[in-house]
């Protein structure tokens, strides 16, 4: 259930202000926690457990965030020079207490592009997560990392839409890997579906193109903390009744 930040730190995070890092490490990242499986083709759901940092909708060239030393675009976080639709960005940021597995937020068949840092390390997150956790705030001018770290572009292609949306996995500085549970492309996966696990801190930002007769409507608000599968983010208006039936 969507939580306001506050709230989520109090309940989630204070209980576990005495346990080491290491402990952390062992027991609570890597937990992964049955959940039940919500279809609703009316709704996209989160991706991933975290906090919202940005919701807009841009163009493939607008800023998306304003960082030190220039704008970050669409096309950047894509590295798609050629990407061409405007926009519903929402940005999931995953901290350290969040559970690491991502979950498909609308049916379709995926298929997914590995992107190396452009650095020889990734930059680190570790300033928006003592933000976020600490001041309760977002400081997006920190967010350095997005242009510059590995990524993953999954693209999901859905007959329920009139476009493909994506979900883009940026690694933290700290990360071992972006692991997807099946290698193979072009997979069918249900709305719900566990499809990949991110290690250590990272972000996940689901994009979905703006189309004619379809109406997105995001539902939670920045700084919001959400859970993968189980919290809707847009409420998709305009979906053909007779493709809701057949798809």
């Amino acid at each position: 259930m969507a939580k306001a930040l506050r709230t989520w730190v109090e309940d989630e995070v204070a209980p576990l202000a005495g346990k080491s890092t290491a402990w952390l490490a062992q027991f609570h990242f890597f937990r992964d926690p049955h959940r039940p499986r919500f279809v609703d083709p009316t709704h996209f759901f989160s991706p991933a457990d975290g906090v919202i940092v940005y919701q807009r909708v841009v163009e493939p060239d607008e800023p998306l965030v304003e960082i030190k030393g220039g704008a970050y675009t669409l096309r950047q976080a894509l590295r798609a020079p050629r990407y061409p639709h405007r926009s519903l960005v929402i940005g999931v940021f995953m901290t350290f207490y969040d559970v690491h597995v991502n979950r498909v937020p609308y049916p379709g068949s995926l298929s997914y592009r590995r992107l190396d840092a452009l650095d020889t390390r990734n930059r680190p997150m570790l300033d928006v997560e003592n933000d976020l956790l600490e001041l309760l705030r977002v400081d997006l001018s920190r967010t350095d990392y997005l242009r510059r770290n590995q990524r993953v572009v999954n693209r999901v292609v859905s007959p329920r839409l009139r476009l493909p949306y994506y979900v883009l996995q940026v690694a933290d500085h700290a990360v071992d890997c972006i692991l997807p549970f099946d290698l193979a492309q072009n997979v069918p996966r249900r709305q719900g579906d566990r499809f990949s696990q991110i290690r250590y801190g990272s972000q996940v930002d689901l994009v979905i193109p703006l189309s004619p007769g379809l109406e997105l409507e995001p539902v939670q608000r920045v700084t919001d903390h959400v859970q993968a599968g189980i919290d809707p983010l847009v409420r998709v208006h305009g979906l053909d009744p007779t493709t809701r039936r057949s798809a």
